[in-house]
């Protein structure tokens, strides 16, 4: 990983050169109030302390969100984009292979989200046990972004390589697929929404299966296949554009 230019060019400037800490101040200045307000508003009383048992619920949602729109918007390149080098420069100039570029594009998704997940971390626990939310419960919420901020990063990846001299095109694809599948499909079929599924499982709930030809499929299975495609098809489209570039 560190002998990839293309993961050092980013980690030089979200780190080196400091653009990238708005993006983590963002995340604790959102995530930070909503989980004091959550827990202190409420229950103004001698009991305050005791906490809300709604309070890792509401901490989780907010970082399932956070986590989801900024790995779209860190791997769309949007912060600093004037900094990077375009992708013909690497092919071109550099010689760099499209499988290395698409390496180190992945590379530094996973690398952002990692980190992102760190910085979260604490006030999840914290919350966790106010809540007494039990430590399974945490570690499957834990994972569970994890997965999600990969499965939607890659289609900032993908909106990278489609539209990469396009800025504004790419700032409107990544928040309309935001808007979409994590907002509209709450509205429309809340199997395949991730914060519904967070709360499902968060409040060991199943949500209704789907029902093909007489034939019912368990939620949990069609949530994770559904993304598992996401995530693939993100994937596959980021190397075909990739590839575009080369012959282009």
């Amino acid at each position: 990983m560190s002998r990839n230019p293309i993961w050092r060019e980013s980690v030089a400037i979200y780190f080196t050169e400091g653009h990238g800490f708005q993006v983590y101040f963002y995340l604790l200045i959102i995530l930070a109030p909503v989980e004091f307000f959550s827990l202190y508003i409420p229950s103004l009383d001698a009991q305050m302390w005791s906490g809300s048992a709604s309070l890792f619920k509401v901490c989780a949602v907010t970082a399932q969100l956070l986590l989801i729109y900024f790995s779209l918007r860190v791997a769309n390149q949007e912060f600093a984009p004037w900094r990077f080098k375009p992708l013909r420069h690497w092919i071109r100039d550099e010689g760099q292979s499209v499988e290395i570029i698409r390496r180190g594009h992945c590379d530094f998704l996973l690398t952002h989200v990692g980190l992102a997940a760190l910085l979260i971390l604490p006030l999840l626990a914290w919350a966790g046990a106010i809540a007494r939310t039990p430590l399974a419960s945490i570690a499957g919420t834990m994972l569970l972004l994890l997965f999600y901020a990969v499965s939607y990063g890659v289609w900032g990846l993908a909106a990278l390589a489609l539209w990469e001299r396009r800025l504004e095109n790419r700032q409107v694809f990544v928040r309309c697929l935001f808007t979409a599948l994590v907002i509209i499909t709450a509205l429309f079929y809340g199997t395949i929404n991730p914060v519904m599924f967070l709360i499902a499982f968060l409040g060991r709930q199943e949500l209704a299966p789907l029902v093909i030809f007489g034939w019912p499929l368990p939620a949990s299975w069609i949530h994770c296949v559904f993304h598992l495609l996401l995530g693939g098809v993100g994937y596959w489209l980021h190397r075909w554009a990739l590839r575009r570039e080369l012959v282009g």
